[in-house]
């Protein structure tokens, strides 16, 4: 394999705003501002963290950093580090199932580079099954890494529709609530992890806060979301930073001899892309 480009772009100038950045935010459209940065080679860096509480000792908590790369119709490319980490109780729950795979994700980051449908993770997860010769295992048929696990504000329909259900909006910041319902219908990736159909009267709710800059781009979101899951619920705490819009970028996917697939060593890697949904 060649080493694939994702794009290079060079951002020239900025805008001056003639009117205060309280008065700019009321009149610029945060729709069009990511819109506008979706083309070929530009990038954002991001910084998130989660906590998913299944019960009162189920705990499991991520910490993400990297970068995002856009091409015209959204994220087309990553790199990313994630750092997963459980609770006593679920740790020892899940050592019990995977004590090789749980042990291995505690030992230190996953890196995953990710472009169209496939992605490429090395780390201590992975170490032991690679080849001499080897450093990533190619997972075929996944998604890009979420900016935010619960509300994936790089997809304008997303943003449009938190917009429209915002409670208040205020010297750029909004806050507001949707239904996962609601939001399932417009966001592809709310609805690829948690599905589309929920039962009357346990249709999740999902609060959130969104920080504008003086540009209209997201610089900050926080949400919280408690969701049906089998017969109780899951309670999942996702914040976000944005930085750096439209930064120049090159995303490069590791050389052929560098990577093995995973159904290569299916026995002695997770079955899936490693993650704190999968």
């Amino acid at each position: 394999m060649k080493r694939s480009i994702v794009g290079v772009v060079v951002v020239a100038g900025m805008v001056q705003l003639a009117t205060t950045p309280a008065q700019a935010a009321t009149k610029i459209d945060p729709v069009k501002a990511l819109t506008s940065e979706l083309a070929a080679g530009r990038a954002v860096n991001v910084r998130s963290t989660v906590k998913v509480t299944f019960a009162r000792d189920l705990v499991t908590t991520s910490d993400l950093e990297g970068t995002i790369g856009f091409g015209p119709r959204g994220a087309t490319a990553s790199d990313v580090a994630q750092t997963l980490r459980y609770s006593e109780k679920l740790r020892r729950s899940m050592m019990k199932a995977s004590p090789e795979e749980t042990e291995a994700l505690q030992e230190g980051p996953i890196r995953m580079i990710s472009s169209g449908d496939a992605s490429y993770v090395s780390g201590p997860v992975v170490d032991d099954a690679l080849p001499e010769g080897t450093s990533w295992v190619r997972y075929r048929r996944t998604e890009l890494p979420a900016s935010n696990l619960l509300l994936e504000i790089l997809e304008p329909a997303t943003l449009k529709t938190l917009l429209a259900h915002r409670t208040s909006y205020r010297d750029g910041v909004v806050k507001g609530s949707i239904k996962a319902t609601k939001l399932a219908a417009v966001s592809s990736s709310f609805a690829s992890r948690f599905g589309t159909r929920f039962k009357k009267g346990r249709d999740g709710k999902i609060s959130y806060t969104l920080w504008l800059g003086p540009a209209g781009l997201v610089e900050r979101l926080s949400a919280k979301a408690v969701l049906p899951r089998a017969k109780g619920s899951v309670t999942i705490e996702s914040s976000s930073r944005y930085a750096d819009w439209g930064r120049q970028v090159t995303v490069l996917l590791p050389l052929r001899g560098e990577v093995i697939d995973r159904e290569q060593v299916a026995d002695d890697v997770p079955y899936q892309a490693p993650g704190i949904w999968n």
